[in-house]
């Protein structure tokens, strides 16, 4: 005997397949937040001043 399956179920279940791939797609091609980048930004900013505020001052 086969296996009895419920067509709806797996029709739906091919649909979650096909967003999932989309927005892994998606994902990749925006990258990341805006307010991660920004921050990021902001972090690299500071990281900088800090590192030129230790400097000597012949360097």
């Amino acid at each position: 005997m086969s296996k009895v399956v419920n067509l709806r179920q797996v029709r739906k279940e091919k649909a979650r397949h096909e967003k999932d791939v989309v927005a892994e797609a998606n994902r990749a091609k925006h990258g990341i937040a805006k307010s991660a980048h920004n921050k990021a930004k902001v972090m690299a900013v500071l990281h900088e001043k800090q590192l030129e505020g230790h400097k000597l001052d012949g360097e």
